[in-house]
């Protein structure tokens, strides 16, 4: 799929306005992860903006069943597999729909990546 460089500076802008919150929290920052750059915490991102301009995270299967169940999100699919437990969030879905579920990233992404 081509990049949506007009989206992704649209998703991008809203994720950076989003990203305080995380930013001021011990062990987040920012990182690269499938060619762009996200919020990580201990080196795991957890949420980010792919290049149709939709805020992409990792969300337990689950979770991701159901979102996809409801039509809030879809699967990501790369290089013809889908993941299990990224899902994307269009960008019209809004900027609170956009902080509840990368609040539910990073809780999922915090409580399950190790602590030095």
């Amino acid at each position: 799929m081509p990049i949506d460089h007009h989206a992704v500076e649209r998703g991008d802008k809203r994720l950076e306005a989003l990203a305080d919150d995380y930013l001021n929290r011990p062990g987040v920052d920012w990182g690269r992860m499938f060619s762009t750059t996200g919020l990580r915490v201990r080196g795991k991102v957890f949420g980010l903006v792919n290049h149709a301009g939709n805020l992409m995270v990792k969300i337990p299967k689950a979770r991701a069943d159901a979102l996809e169940a409801t039509g809030t999100a879809t699967r990501v699919t790369m290089s013809g597999k889908t993941m299990r437990e990224w899902v994307e969030m269009p960008y019209p879905a809004g900027e609170d729909a956009w902080r509840a579920l990368l609040d539910e990233a990073y809780t999922y992404l915090d409580e399950t990546t190790p602590r030095s």
